[in-house]
């Protein structure tokens, strides 16, 4: 049992808080406080001067990209020219496990160390020319789902295309499925709720219809969840030129909107498309410091979020955003939010770092503190100059000190960030070992 003491706040979910203790019982789960007195023993964490909130859902990433970030010829240019340009370096880096291995301890150490503790890897690129790729890609998804264990977070591991043969891309998924998932799975999580596995296409500017019905059919074999990315600058350009239509119309044509899905960008989205969105029960996710650099424009939350549909926020990946920090994209989120609509109010744009994110993933039991909740929490210390004068303690978090980094991390009741650093790894290893990996591929 682990015992929080001292919170000047703690956000059981955005818009619902208390003082007093945050109890996590032996199976890492909420419980009441008094469960504390009850059962005796356990850890107590002093977390004076702090607020403490629910873990943050990193509703969209691509950690492969944290190996290739600032690239020259990324930024200020059309999405047609960064493509390429993100092609041309991963080929010469040669992805395999190695890649991705090294390339997830940098971007889900990143994650924790800014205070999220689960993170959707949307993975998208594969090994060119493979003699066996079903083989690597299954090699692939263990060697991310093995470092994400290693450090202690959550991962929901998307079994991408991007140009795929679209058997060779089902293949793949379902090949990953048997392998990380036990017999009776719920939901495409294991029982521990550490690992959960989706499919998701690129969008409609990357992959056939033959692509996205293939994995769809691969989800609905084993209860997977379906992600993709649509209507941002270069899926609207070309869906209409190859297709002579919008994407969310061939999404819709091919059986990509529905409960089970969520869409990721929806920059580019109609009120009538957004009243469709509504009504096929699919969920979105938000991520400014992708979408505001690429010059793909900002997505209207507060219209999505008045029509009812969920809306998660993510990163997205180091080719577009360069970090991983959800809570300066949250920043983010608020300063561009008043250019396509009423200003967004920092405990919303919480809740979508939260709960909203933990929604799109089909996780009841994540991004909050509510009773019988996992225990994923953060503790954020306000003692600091940053955040003297702030008068509002849970909108500071968000305006104020955009670098910020919390005290403490806990996935599942276990502290995997304590006192800013990770417990079960060293950040100049894992730094260290990415750049070996990369030097090497240079050879």
């Amino acid at each position: 049992m682990l015992t929080l003491h001292g919170a000047d706040r703690i956000l059981i979910d955005a818009r619902t808080e208390r003082t007093g203790k945050l109890v996590l019982d032996d199976e890492g789960r909420v419980a009441p406080p008094d469960a504390a007195g009850a059962a005796g023993g356990g850890e107590t964490l002093d977390v004076s001067g702090c607020v403490v909130t629910p873990g943050l859902v990193n509703a969209h990433h691509h950690l492969l990209q944290s190996g290739f970030r600032t690239l020259p010829g990324t930024r200020g240019v059309p999405m047609r020219e960064w493509l390429p340009t993100m092609a041309a370096a991963y080929a010469a880096a040669g992805i395999d496990a190695s890649l991705a291995a090294a390339t997830a301890g940098v971007g889900i150490a990143e994650s924790l160390l800014c205070g999220v503790t689960t993170v959707a890897d949307h993975h998208l690129n594969w090994p060119q020319a493979s003699r066996d790729p079903v083989a690597d890609a299954v090699a692939i998804a263990r060697a991310v789902a093995a470092t994400a264990h290693t450090l202690g977070a959550r991962l929901v591991f998307v079994r991408g295309s991007a140009r795929d043969d679209p058997g060779e891309a089902a293949a793949g998924a379902d090949a990953i499925a048997s392998a990380l998932l036990a017999p009776g799975h719920t939901g495409g999580v294991t029982d521990d709720g550490m690992l959960q596995l989706a499919v998701g296409p690129a969008g409609v500017h990357s992959d056939p219809a033959a692509t996205f019905r293939a994995l769809g059919e691969v989800a609905a074999r084993h209860g997977l969840r379906r992600r993709t990315q649509a209507n941002e600058q270069v899926d609207t350009e070309i869906a209409l030129e190859r297709y002579g239509r919008r994407p969310l119309d061939l999404l819709a044509e091919w059986g990509w909107l529905a409960e089970d899905v969520t869409i990721a960008h929806l920059c580019d989205v109609t009120p009538e498309e957004i009243r469709r969105l509504a009504e096929a029960g699919v969920s979105a996710t938000h991520a400014p410091g992708c979408d505001v650099p690429m010059g793909w424009g900002v997505a209207p939350v507060a219209e999505l979020l008045a029509a009812g549909i969920p809306v998660g926020l993510g990163t997205s990946g180091g080719g577009s955003n360069d970090a991983g920090h959800l809570l300066g994209d949250a920043r983010l989120a608020m300063q561009v939010s008043a250019l396509v609509g009423p200003p967004l109010p920092a405990r919303t744009v919480l809740g979508m770092a939260t709960e909203g994110g933990a929604t799109g993933l089909g996780r009841s039991d994540l991004g909050h503190l509510r009773d019988g909740a996992r225990g994923d929490a953060c503790v954020w210390d306000r003692r600091g100059v940053a955040d003297a004068g702030v008068a509002d303690p849970v909108a500071g978090l968000l305006w104020a000190s955009p670098g910020r980094r919390p005290r403490h991390v806990l996935v599942g009741g276990r502290v995997v960030v304590r006192d800013y650093r990770l417990v079960s790894a060293d950040e100049d290893d894992l730094a260290g070992a990415l750049g070996a990996r990369l030097a090497a591929s240079e050879v």
